[in-house]
């Protein structure tokens, strides 16, 4: 895994820690020698986890739309950054360029991003590693959340556990490199809706 698609708040949010975890990954993304790639803004989590990968060393990629752009909030201090026209081209654009995907804490904008990636590899689309660093149990609800719908058949329970989980960036970076995508038939036939 040479890149990892990075998916987190504009707003650093009320706990240190969540603040603390994304100078970690941006650390251990750049000691890995595994290419950032995330939204392109300079603010909040999305700042800090560049700020860090690019302190270290590391190569930071970030896509940004224009209108952001033109608010002056992109980043430009980054190995590459990529001007876009919509979000739509923002989120295709970030999955071509990353070979694995993690969303740290943030708002309806990170798991739009996430529960998008999420359900192209349960497509088949893609069969990159999908998780999320769950800082100081930040996801616990969703993640209960998904079991819940696997209980109720709503969810197919491989496509559960298509989602890893884990509280730090080297124990999650470790789950998504022993990833093992499983490809499953369409379980939806005229007779089961």
């Amino acid at each position: 895994m040479k890149s990892v698609a990075v998916y987190c708040g504009s707003s650093s949010g009320t706990n240190p820690l969540y603040t603390q975890q994304a100078h970690e990954m941006g650390r251990i993304l750049a000691e890995r020698n595994i290419t950032l790639v995330y939204g392109g803004g300079r603010v909040g989590l999305m700042g800090t986890v560049a700020d860090s990968a690019l302190q270290h060393g590391g190569k930071v990629i970030g896509v940004i739309p224009d209108f952001l752009a033109a608010k002056e909030v992109e980043h430009r201090g980054l190995t590459e950054l990529h001007i876009v026209k919509s979000m739509h081209e923002r989120k295709l654009l970030m999955a071509d360029l990353a070979e694995g995907f993690v969303a740290m804490p943030g708002g309806y904008g990170t798991l739009e991003e996430l529960f998008e990636v999420l359900t192209w590899g349960q497509l088949g689309l893609h069969r990159k590693a999908v998780g999320v660093l769950n800082v100081d149990g930040y996801y616990n609800h969703l993640l209960r959340a998904l079991d819940h719908m696997a209980d109720e058949s709503l969810l197919r329970r491989e496509n559960r556990h298509q989602l890893l989980s884990d509280p730090t960036p080297n124990g999650l970076l470790d789950k998504m490199l022993a990833y093992v995508p499983v490809t499953l038939e369409k379980w939806l036939t005229p007779s089961t809706t």
